[in-house]
């Protein structure tokens, strides 16, 4: 939902595997509604679409080697289902917050308007979330800090092979090696 945390997460995710080598991309859900998905509104068909349309490019990029990252509200869980088996190579994160947690937290002033009726159909408001029943990684974002967040998601991709714990490692040495020794301390692996 809206200020659970998936940019957050997904900026720290990016940041160590682009300094481990790899080919990165975040679909981030505000971009891509501005770019790949304008015009369309947030009816569950529009929504549907979005997010299948996320998946779409997910699913190039990973064919071609690219680390896809989707950072979007993904409300409903046939289309979330459908997305898992075009792309194969998929980790489903939930970023589980409570909804109170998310109105205090409030970043964009969106539980604000959505709770005074100025938006509709707001996600976990006035819109249902269909949380996930078996994602691969659930992340505690009031309870845990952007770095083990991401960790968990690392740990899950590294189980799965889809990234190499010693890659990430051999990122030390390089011209940023304090900085990306300090993001691998703080994530615990070294």
């Amino acid at each position: 939902m809206s200020g659970s945390g998936k940019s957050t997460v997904s900026e720290i995710v990016e940041e160590v595997l682009r300094d481990a080598g790899y080919k990165v991309e975040v679909l981030d859900g505000d971009v891509v509604r501005t770019n790949l998905s304008k015009g369309l509104g947030f009816s569950k068909e529009d929504r549907d679409l979005n997010i299948k349309r996320i998946g779409f490019v997910c699913n190039l990029l990973t064919r071609n080697g690219v680390v896809a990252i989707a950072a979007a509200i993904s409300p409903y869980r046939e289309v979330r289902d459908y997305n898992r088996k075009e792309i194969g190579d998929f980790i489903e994160v939930f970023c589980k917050c409570p909804l109170e947690v998310l109105i205090d937290r409030d970043v964009k002033g969106l539980y604000k308007k959505a709770l005074a009726g100025e938006i509709k159909n707001f996600t976990g408001v006035s819109d249902p979330y269909e949380e996930p029943e078996n994602p691969e990684v659930t992340v505690n974002t009031d309870l845990e800090t952007p770095e083990e967040s991401a960790r968990k998601v690392l740990d899950k991709m590294i189980e799965l092979g889809y990234v190499d714990i010693e890659r990430l490692k051999s990122a030390i040495g390089t011209e940023d090696e304090e900085k990306i020794k300090k993001r691998l301390e703080d994530l615990g692996y070294i």
